[in-house]
């Protein structure tokens, strides 16, 4: 039997061994993933705390999503919930509820531990998350360094975990020598290259307020991946919380394989009532908006003044400094095979209109060529035309989406927190400690996104 196949049901990331050329079908490219396993780990010195909480879950929702062998966690996951996340009443119950399995580990498994101190060398990849401050990244398991500093903030946790994730698909990708050998991280509060993510920064603010008023531009990738973020900040009143979610699509098979908050239950479902369910179970109010984004409408007075964009397309991104609002915090991810690691963020208004920002939508690489797509034709699986519109759509990581809406949601804490915005930040996680940090020189102190407590 030939595999059944269309641009709504690839999963994005099997699409990359396909465009790579590293599987010769759609058949020999799931067999690899499928045999993608991970193992997790958290003790008790850890369990309790929500930002050891929130790179569990992060890492478990991610791995899922890439490993489709299967995530294991071990620990003590009879431990209590205490991220208001609605995920159950403990840790078991949020693990099982993403759809991860608690109990032995195989040795040899790839393994992420969830924070600590060092820990005995171990055969084969094994790295443990770190955190400080607002501050994460990675660390190989014995290597006695760890951040120093301020107490954790949530959104640091979900960094760490997505850098992990990344790593860990690295190694199990065939990635190069280094991968879960070296220290890996980054400051959401000074994002620059030149700030050591390991040392303790006595500017790092304790984090006091948090964004109550936000719109959300489209409701895929990047869209689930602020939600996830904004699910883990600690709002003292969630009530308080007011989204418009803004989407004009339906799930697919294929949302499944990037989208943290999308699961195979909810394909065929509008994003924009899946996402407010998932939103208000988490305590936030929403309004929905179920049309195109585009220059034709304004924003009211009444309705957010910020946006957060999570837009794959040129011309939605070209009428975003257009309708109305006084700060738009947009990401926009790689496509390709080779490029589907980056990421550039941008912060509206800036110097140059979005309009010229976006000129035209980029180039993408040809891939029809490779055997996998030669063979669906050949088994008649699709014609010329179905093939040219599944080699055109995107290969996305859902580790990469989600490092992109921890750093946009920075720049919405950072300004609550009177810390400097960036007009542009610019990340390759194959080479993360040459990323481009470009601050913004607006004045946006006046630019008030309204604002919530921290639970105490």
């Amino acid at each position: 039997m030939t595999t059944q196949i269309s641009a709504d049901s690839l999963h994005r990331l099997v699409k990359h061994a396909i465009d790579s050329g590293t599987a010769a079908s759609v058949e020999e490219a799931n067999a690899l993933f499928q045999g993608y396993r991970l193992a997790v780990e958290i003790d008790h010195a850890t369990a309790s705390d929500p930002v050891q909480q929130a790179a569990l879950l992060t890492t478990v929702a991610l791995g899922l999503r890439v490993f489709l062998g299967g995530v294991s966690v071990g620990g003590p996951l009879d431990t209590p919930l205490s991220l208001a996340m609605p995920f159950g009443r403990t840790l078991a119950d949020a693990v099982k509820a993403l759809g991860g399995t608690s109990g032995a580990i195989a040795d040899g498994t790839p393994t992420i531990v969830i924070g600590g101190a060092a820990r005995e060398r171990r055969k084969g990849f094994c790295i443990r998350t770190a955190t400080a401050g607002w501050r994460g990244g990675i660390l190989p398991i014995h290597s006695e360094l760890r951040p120093t500093g301020g107490t954790s903030m949530p959104l640091a946790g979900m960094l760490a975990a997505s850098l992990a994730v990344n790593e860990a698909f690295l190694y199990a990708s065939g990635g190069s020598s280094a991968v879960g050998r070296r220290p890996v991280g980054l400051s959401l509060w000074r994002p620059g290259s030149d700030v050591d993510w390991l040392q303790s920064d006595g500017s790092e603010p304790a984090l006091t307020y948090l964004p109550s008023r936000l719109w959300l531009i489209g409701l895929g990738h990047l869209g689930q991946a602020y939600l996830w973020g904004l699910g883990l900040l600690p709002y003292k009143d969630p009530s308080e919380v007011k989204l418009v979610l803004q989407d004009v699509d339906v799930i697919t098979e294929s949302t499944t394989s990037t989208s943290i908050l999308t699961d195979a239950t909810m394909v065929g479902q509008k994003k924009t009532r899946v996402m407010a369910t998932w939103a208000e179970q988490r305590g936030f109010t929403t309004s929905l908006q179920e049309r195109l984004f585009a220059a034709d409408f304004k924003r009211q007075p009444d309705e957010p003044a910020l946006a957060l964009c999570g837009l794959d397309n040129g011309l939605g991104r070209r009428a975003l400094d257009q309708v109305g609002f006084d700060l738009i915090v947009e990401a926009g991810l790689g496509r390709g095979y080779r490029d589907f690691r980056t990421m550039r963020l941008h912060v509206l208004p800036g110097r140059r209109p979005a309009a010229e920002i976006w000129k035209q939508n980029g180039k993408t690489e040809k891939v029809e060529d490779r055997p996998a797509y030669a063979k669906l034709m050949a088994d008649g699986v699709l014609d010329r035309c179905g093939t040219t519109l599944l080699a055109g759509k995107a290969i996305g990581a859902p580790f990469v989406g989600c490092i992109a809406a921890t750093l946009a949601l920075s720049e919405v804490l950072r300004l609550l927190h009177g810390g400097p915005m960036h007009q542009l930040i610019d990340v390759d996680l194959l080479s993360l400690d040459h990323r481009v940090v470009l601050q913004h020189q607006s004045d946006f102190s006046k630019c008030n996104p309204g604002f919530a407590m921290v639970a105490s």
